[in-house]
């Protein structure tokens, strides 16, 4: 039997960004993720600066050799309105790649790595787990996305009781003649918000990659959806007429889940737990956060990881990303949120402060910092 002090599950940047805290406070790590890194993962992909300066990780120092997109403004509008710009004169974010930056993160995390591993079996024996009847750790960390298998042993049921985000996404290598016709300015990317606000599609030019996609609170006919959508950015010259097939995953925005995220010996951090922002889906941020919260009550529970001694995770959640107070659809019917939130989109004011400082970018949120080792 292999043993760890910690075993997470899900080596993504929750999983990574824990696994480097912990190392850093001292802890014997081991990550186990079915796919082997770098993988490709369907994801927008972007970062703010805030993520970065919480994760120690110097620009200069993850440019070399990988893309990082400076982004200074923002293009939106309601899908088959006029677009309104938002320039910020200053970089606001980064476009990544998933492929390269979770690959990144988790070898920089210094854990031990068990990759291209499923979960066959999970059991919670007398103050220790035992994974695939082989590995044996008395904390265990789910950070396996919107499927993970300690959140589902937790009790979460995926595709039942849960209102999940559907998404639909494509990142692929323009050819020459696809890039000089491609009207996507790349520090610029583009946001196109449903016309019955349950969702938005966006697309993203980064280096010679384009990133396309649509995500919908109400999956029905997802698919006629990003067909219309397609169609409209094939005729102003954001995408070619041929793209790659779109590939799907889902995610459950913060406040919509009741999702049980700590018991004696475990926690859920990132898409486990279902931590993405409401109003944009964006889960890297969060994913991050959460990740280097987990690790510091872990440290701090020194050996005593029973629900008690693990609570304050759950406080420190509320905290950073808001209680379970009611969510806007309570407060007001659908038919006024429509109005309200097709009016925000045509202010220039509204746009750059409500939609993209505060919903998208979270200006408003400084840096988080773990304690110090």
């Amino acid at each position: 039997m292999e043993n760890a002090d910690v075993l997470i599950i899900g080596g993504g940047p929750a999983g990574a960004s824990c696994a480097w805290q912990l190392k850093r406070y001292g802890l014997d790590v081991m990550v186990l993720d079915r796919a082997s890194f770098p993988r490709d993962k369907v994801c927008a992909g972007w970062v703010t600066p805030a993520v970065l300066q919480s994760l120690d990780v110097a620009v200069a120092q993850y440019a070399d050799g990988r893309t990082l997109q400076p982004i200074s403004g923002f293009r939106t509008s309601l899908i088959g309105d006029r677009d309104l710009e938002t320039d910020y004169g200053e970089i606001v974010s980064y476009g990544i790649r998933r492929c390269e930056f979770d690959h990144f993160l988790l070898q920089r995390s210094g854990a031990r790595l068990l990759l291209g591993e499923k979960i066959a079996s999970l059991d919670y024996r007398g103050g220790q787990w035992v994974v695939n009847e082989r590995i044996a750790t008395p904390m265990l960390v789910g950070a396996g996305g919107h499927f993970c298998p300690v959140a589902r042993h937790l009790g979460a049921r995926p595709g039942s009781s849960e209102r999940a985000v559907a998404a639909k996404e494509i990142e692929f290598l323009l050819e020459a003649e696809q890039a000089e016709r491609c009207r996507v300015q790349p520090e610029v990317p583009e946001l196109y918000f449903c016309r019955d606000l349950k969702g938005y599609g966006w697309c993203f030019r980064k280096d010679g990659y384009l990133n396309v996609g649509l995500g919908r609170e109400d999956p029905q006919k997802l698919s006629e959806h990003l067909d219309a959508f397609c169609d409209l950015l094939i005729a102003n010259g954001r995408i070619p007429e041929q793209v790659p097939r779109f590939k799907g995953h889902a995610y459950i925005l913060y406040r919509h889940t009741n999702r049980k995220v700590l018991d004696d010996g475990v926690l859920l951090i990132g898409d486990a737990a279902g931590l993405a922002y409401p109003a944009s889906g964006e889960g890297i941020r969060p994913a991050v956060e959460s990740g280097l919260m987990a690790a510091e009550v872990i440290a701090k529970a020194a050996g005593d990881y029973r629900r008690a001694s693990l609570a304050g995770y759950e406080k420190r959640l509320r905290s950073r990303f808001g209680g379970s107070g009611l969510s806007p659809e309570r407060l007001l019917p659908r038919p006024l949120r429509n109005l309200l939130g097709k009016g925000l989109l045509t202010s220039p004011w509204a746009t750059r402060h409500l939609i993209l400082d505060r919903g998208f970018l979270h200006r408003q949120q400084p840096a988080f910092k773990a304690a110090a080792v």
